[in-house]
């Protein structure tokens, strides 16, 4: 099983994230991380689905483009 810290480092998680594009969102809560099942974009300061419009309201810890390899 993946180390949380292989699972950031599978994410990118510096600076300003790519606006509207379909990306892949890593998220943490207290039982710990997991993958949005849906994909998401960052628009206005602020995650949101990609089908819904709705934010996230969620600790994002990184992204990454969808298929991108993982680590």
């Amino acid at each position: 099983m993946a180390t949380r810290r292989e699972r950031i480092d599978a994410f990118s998680h510096g600076g300003t994230p790519p606006t509207d594009q379909p990306l892949e969102l890593l998220c943490e809560d207290h039982v710990g991380t997991y993958v949005i099942p849906f994909l998401c974009r960052w628009r206005n300061g602020a995650w949101q689905s990609l089908d819904t419009d709705k934010c996230i309201e969620a600790t994002v810890l990184g992204w990454r483009v969808p298929g991108q390899n993982q680590r």
